[in-house]
C-alpha cells in the first residue's frame, strides 16, 4: 500500500502503555498408558489357556498411540503449542508459539530453527507472517507484541498493550492490527510505530479480520455485536447488534474472496452471513440442539470455525460438539453433517477445490469432500488435542500445533492429486 494514496490508512503518533496482567498457566501432564502396563506379568489361566487374548485391546491402543502419519515433528517447545502460521510468500517457513513463552521460526522441510523469538513473558498465543513474509509478529497473553525481520532475524518493533485477544496483518501493507480485552483495536504501521485506535464498546474484542480491499475490517465482540470499520476514517460504518447480532460472544470470522460477504460464528451456536456493503444479515445457520439464549451460552454447541469455499457456493461451519456442517450458500440449505469423534477446533478450505480440512480435540486432521460429505483421509500422530493448524497453498501439506508440546508437518495425499 502506498501511504500517500488517498485511500491509505492514516495514523497518529499516540501510544498508550497499559499495565500488564500476568495469567497463570496450568501445566498439562498427559498419562502414558504404555508405562502403566510395562511391568504387568501376563500369566496363564487355570486350564492352561493363554490370557494374551485379553490384552489385544491394550495392544491395539498402543499401536494406535504409536501411529504417526507425519513427515516431520518439531519438538523445540516445552509446553503446549497454541498457534502456527506459514509464510505466505513461499510456504517454506513456519512460526509456532506456545505455553513456554516462546515462538520459533523454522523450516518445514527439515525442522531447522531459523531463529527464536525471545523476550516474551507469557504464553505466546498469536503468531503471523506479514503479507510478503518479510516480517513475523508474535504476541503473548500479557499483551506484549513483538515484530521480527525474517531476513536479519532481529526484533524491529515491540509494544505492550492490554490483554491480547487476536492479531491480524493487513493484506497488502506492513500494518498490524490487534484486538484487546478492553474492546479496542490497535493498528500500527511497522516498524515506524505510527498508530491509531478503533474505539471498542467497552467489552472484549474477540475476533477480527481485514477485508481483501485493505480499506475495511470486521470485528466481533463479546456482547455479540459485529462492527464493520473504515480503516482510513477510523469509524464504524455498520454495527450489527440486537436481533441481527449474536446472543453471545463471537468466536470466529471469515470473508469470501472479494470481501463482499462475511461469515460470523458465536458461542450462541449460530453462524451469520452478512453483506459487508450494507451490514445486512443475509442468513442464519444452526444445527439441531444449538441454543440461542445468552444465559445458556456456556452450554451451547458453540461455533468454533467458519469458512467459504472458493470454487463452489458452499460454506462450512464447525461446532464444538464435533459436527462439520456444509451449507449451500444460495439456498442456505444444510447439505451435509460430517461427524467427528471430538470437538472441532478449526476448519480450512483448500484454495482451489471443494475439500475442507479440520483439526480436532482427538488429535487428528481430516479431509472432507464437501460435495459428498464423505471423509477423504485422516492423519494422526499427536498424543493430545490439536490446537491450531494451517494448509499450504497447494493443500499438499498441513502444519499442526498440539497440546503434546509438538508441531508436526503432514504430507496430504489424495487420489486426484
Amino acid at each position: 500500500m502506498d501511504y500517500s494514496d488517498e485511500n491509505a490508512v492514516q495514523f497518529h503518533g499516540d501510544e498508550e502503555i497499559i499495565e500488564v496482567i500476568d495469567l497463570n498457566e496450568t501445566e498439562q501432564n498427559p498419562d502414558d498408558l504404555a508405562d502403566e502396563f510395562e511391568d504387568v506379568d501376563v500369566g496363564e489361566t487355570e486350564d492352561g489357556d493363554d490370557e494374551q487374548d485379553d490384552w489385544d485391546t491394550d495392544d491395539e491402543m498402543e499401536q494406535e498411540k504409536e501411529q504417526d502419519d507425519s513427515e516431520l515433528t518439531f519438538s523445540k517447545h516445552t509446553g503446549s503449542v497454541f498457534c502456527v502460521s506459514l509464510d505466505p510468500a513461499t510456504n517454506s517457513l513456519a512460526v509456532t508459539g506456545g505455553e513456554d513463552d516462546k515462538a520459533y521460526v523454522w523450516r518445514v522441510s527439515d525442522g531447522e530453527v531459523l531463529f527464536e523469538c525471545t523476550g516474551h513473558k507469557d504464553s505466546v498465543t498469536s503468531v503471523l507472517f506479514s503479507y510478503d513474509s518479510s516480517l513475523v509478529a508474535t504476541g503473548d497473553m500479557s499483551g506484549l507484541i513483538k515484530v521480527w525481520k525474517v531476513e536479519t532475524k532481529q526484533e524491529v518493533w515491540s509494544f505492550e498493550v492490554g490483554d491480547l485477544e487476536w492479531m491480524e496483518w493487513h493484506p497488502c501493507a506492513p500494518v498490524l492490527l490487534a484486538g484487546m480485552a478492553d474492546g479496542n483495536v490497535w493498528m500500527w504501521k511497522i516498524p515506524g510505530g505510527d498508530c491509531k485506535t478503533l474505539q471498542g464498546p467497552g467489552c472484549q474484542s474477540t475476533s477480527g479480520k481485514v477485508l481483501p480491499d485493505g480499506k475495511r475490517a470486521v470485528v466481533g465482540y463479546e456482547d455479540g455485536n459485529i462492527r464493520l470499520w473504515d480503516l482510513k476514517q477510523g469509524n464504524a460504518t455498520h454495527v450489527i447488534k440486537g436481533h441481527d447480532g449474536h446472543q453471545g460472544a463471537l468466536t470466529c470470522l471469515a470473508c469470501n474472496k472479494d470481501g463482499s460477504l462475511v461469515l460470523t460464528g458465536s458461542v450462541d451456536g449460530r453462524a451469520k452471513l452478512i453483506n459487508t456493503a450494507t451490514g445486512k444479515v443475509l442468513g442464519v445457520f444452526s444445527v439441531d440442539g444449538a441454543k440461542a439464549s445468552q444465559e445458556d451460552a456456556e452450554e451451547t454447541n458453540s461455533v468454533e470455525s467458519v469458512g467459504f469455499c472458493n470454487v463452489l457456493p458452499l460454506i462450512a461451519v464447525a461446532y464444538l460438539y464435533g459436527t462439520l456442517a456444509i451449507y449451500d450458500l444460495s439456498s442456505q440449505v444444510l447439505r451435509h453433517k460430517c461427524q467427528h469423534q471430538a470437538g472441532i477446533v478449526k476448519l480450512q478450505w483448500e484454495e482451489s477445490s471443494s475439500v475442507v480440512s479440520t483439526c480436532s480435540l482427538d488429535g487428528a486432521v481430516r479431509l472432507w469432500d464437501a460435495r459428498s460429505g464423505t471423509m477423504v483421509s485422516e492423519y494422526r500422530g499427536h498424543q493430545a488435542e490439536i490446537l491450531d493448524f494451517t494448509l499450504n497453498r497447494e493443500a499438499s501439506m498441513a502444519v499442526t500445533a498440539s497440546g503434546d508440546h509438538q508441531a508436526k508437518v503432514f504430507c496430504l495425499q489424495r487420489p486426484d492429486r
